[in-house]
């Protein structure tokens, strides 16, 4: 079972996510963020193998979240959700430790996979 946490600041996107990932038995989802100081504590807290990070939130952004649960030790792999495909952000992503990063609108047909392919990389 892969065990993922959820970080969005909208949630009617995140519930949207929570019906897609139901329909997977392979997935749980373990906890949900609604900014990004709250998805470095949940992801301390709960240990998942995958958080599934908003670029864009409040309190801190998705990057700086994304530093911060990699500094604390955690080996969660995180995924990086936005509605841009900017080579900008990508680079940010990547440069803070993201192991992927899935466009919004490309959500329903990709987010699986990307679950599962990231967290086969976990040691």
């Amino acid at each position: 079972m892969i065990r993922v946490l959820i970080a969005d600041d909208h949630r009617l996107f995140t519930e949207a996510l929570e019906a897609i990932l139901a329909g997977d038995a392979r997935i749980e989802v373990v906890g949900r963020a609604s900014d990004g100081q709250e998805a470095v504590d949940l992801a301390a807290e709960l240990r998942p193998d995958v958080v599934l990070m908003d670029v864009s939130m409040p309190v801190l952004d998705g990057i700086a979240a994304t530093r911060e649960i990699h500094a604390s030790g955690s080996r969660a792999a995180i995924l990086m959700l936005t509605g841009s495909n900017s080579r900008a952000d990508v680079d940010r992503a990547r440069a803070a430790g993201a192991a992927g990063y899935v466009t919004k609108d490309r959500i329903a047909s990709e987010l699986v996979d990307a679950i599962v392919e990231v967290a086969g990389t976990l040691p």
